[in-house]
């Protein structure tokens, strides 16, 4: 057992950060005493935890592992995955000048959470496509619970070759549908051969990373510029055709319908070179 302290820069408000993340069913977050149990997906895969002990404006955490020899790739791993290489203040600054400025003030400092593996970060859009927030919350859990494993309480979604396996009636028998089910174990056969490598795709640029995804049968625009925002942390993501997003920039411009393209084309101008934090703050606004 180990545990080390990591101390960054602020704003980081982790306690907002904790709030979204435990309406997910498989995260394990115990909000009282302000820390969450993460899944680390390797070959040995692990359980890690992470507590705060500072506040928004000078951000720290107590960080917990059980294996020594591993304890650089798990902290490496978790500064990724909570984005704590990325100086808030300076996206808080751009917004401040924007049309976002008070959304950006009520919710200061909540940082954009990576998925903590890049094929969950890949399937989850896919099961999230055209179904409400809370059917997809609920059909991930039972997916990730039906399929994949536990480690010391923490769920782990099941590996591209346990799901390559599957048959679509195992899946409809989740209330999949049949195309959904076929988009999954599909994918998943494509890594599992090696058709499809998401470690070296995720070296390249935004453009060429959606170019590729589009070409796999079930997926969009939408769930490759998800991926790219959640999985690969990207920064200047903003997905026009998600429902949300086109909610809150009608609530944002007291619209009386949704935004066309042009128009979110024309209000998200100000917003490079962070339109993935004006995303997330933008569905963080009607959250």
């Amino acid at each position: 057992m180990w545990e080390e302290e990591a101390v960054i820069e602020g704003p980081y408000h982790f306690d907002l950060a904790l709030e979204r993340m435990a309406r997910d069913p498989l995260n394990k977050v115990d909000r009282a005493k302000r820390l969450i149990r993460v899944p680390i997906y390797k070959e040995e895969p692990e359980v890690a935890e992470i507590q705060a002990v500072g506040t928004v404006d000078q951000p720290a955490f107590i960080v917990r592992g059980s294996e020594l020899q591993t304890r650089q790739q798990v902290m490496d791993k978790i500064s990724t995955v909570f984005q704590w290489d990325l100086p808030l203040v300076e996206v808080h600054q751009h917004f401040s000048k924007t049309a976002l400025n008070d959304i950006f003030e009520k919710h200061f400092g909540t940082p954009i959470v990576r998925e903590f593996s890049l094929y969950p970060a890949l399937i989850r859009p896919i099961i999230h496509q055209q179904v409400n927030m809370s059917f997809a919350v609920s059909l991930t859990e039972q997916f990730v619970k039906t399929f994949g494993f536990e480690k010391e309480g923490v769920a782990f979604f099941p590996t591209p070759e346990i799901v390559a396996a599957l048959s679509t009636a195992d899946l409809r028998n989740l209330r999949f549908s049949q195309r959904k089910a076929e988009y999954i174990i599909d994918l998943s056969k494509m890594i599992v051969s090696g058709e499809l490598n998401l470690e070296e795709l995720a070296k390249k640029p935004d453009e060429e990373v959606i170019k590729e995804l589009v070409k796999i049968r079930g997926i969009g625009p939408w769930t490759a510029q998800s991926y790219l925002l959640f999985g690969l942390g990207r920064r200047n993501l903003f997905p026009m055709a998600d429902i949300g997003l086109q909610n809150a920039i009608k609530n944002l411009y007291q619209l009386d319908r949704k935004p066309t393209y042009e128009e979110m084309e024309k209000y998200s101008k100000d917003w490079h070179p962070y339109l993935s934090y004006a995303s997330f703050y933008l569905w963080r606004s009607i959250e």
